[in-house]
């Protein structure tokens, strides 16, 4: 056995979402100020971390990380993750306001090597291309009769939302390209969004994650046992899709690959 393969057994790969977390912003979310999940879900996110992970591991933790609107009402927010164990790789998430797409790279240079801010690029895990970015998919608002039933939605939104996911779309194309280009045959597909909304079946991004093969699709965003299963789980179309949102997983990461 050589010494990388010997390595590569003392190493996991796990994956969550949505910390959501308030040092120092002010906390307004209904479910998060009242929902026993999410009582002391600090704690228990880190208690979790310690048992599981280990230095050499590897944590993607896939959006939404913080309430503040900027690094400085986020500074101990990032702390907090950045004393986790293991190697921190992060990704954007719909209430992340400090981090700009545009600027990745000066969060990298402020953070790195203790946290990697993900986008329009990939990171390695064994011989695995992690590729990821904010995702995003229509939400409505929609128009439900009596009977609890779609019967239509706005279509101004709609057309909005469809730039949005256009967008995304290209960024996560361009990870892939580039991971490609550097020789990487395997890949793992991250999101904050789900991959597909209540009215699809199949969308853009789960076209992607097929062509470029990606053997699994991680994702999180949707909170509340309602939203669980606002889109796919398990393996669809030779991919597998787990949702990972830090309240559905009770706190627990979940393990990706060893």
């Amino acid at each position: 056995m050589s010494r990388i393969e010997e390595g590569y057994l003392n190493m996991a790969l796990y994956a969550i979402g949505d910390l959501h977390l308030h040092y120092q912003s002010i906390l307004k979310a209904p479910g998060q100020l009242h929902e026993r999940v999410w009582k002391n879900h600090e704690e228990k996110f880190r208690k979790n971390c310690e048992k599981l992970i280990s230095a050499d591991d590897t944590l993607v933790l896939v959006g939404d990380h913080s309430w503040g609107k900027n690094l400085t009402e986020c500074e101990l927010d990032l702390q907090y993750i950045r004393d986790l164990p293991g190697r921190k790789i992060l990704t954007r998430g719909n209430h992340d306001m400090f981090w700009d797409a545009k600027k990745t790279a000066h969060l990298n240079e402020l953070f790195q090597p203790d946290l990697t801010f993900l986008q329009d690029s990939y990171e390695t895990y064994q011989d695995y291309a992690l590729v990821g970015t904010k995702g995003f998919t229509f939400e409505g608002p929609f128009y439900i009769d009596r009977r609890g039933r779609i019967t239509g939605w706005n279509e101004e939104d709609e057309a909005h939302a469809k730039k949005l996911v256009e967008r995304e779309l290209q960024r996560l194309r361009k990870s892939f390209e580039l991971a490609k280009a550097d020789g990487c045959r395997k890949f793992i597909m991250f999101l904050h969004y789900p991959p597909t909304s209540i009215l699809e079946e199949r969308s853009g991004f789960t076209d992607l994650a097929e062509e470029y093969g990606a053997e699994q699709v991680i994702y999180a965003h949707c909170h509340g046992e309602r939203r669980f299963n606002d889109s796919i789980h398990g393996a669809y179309r030779g991919r597998t899709y787990h949702l990972v949102s830090g309240d559905y997983r009770r706190w627990k990461p979940l393990k990706i690959l060893e």
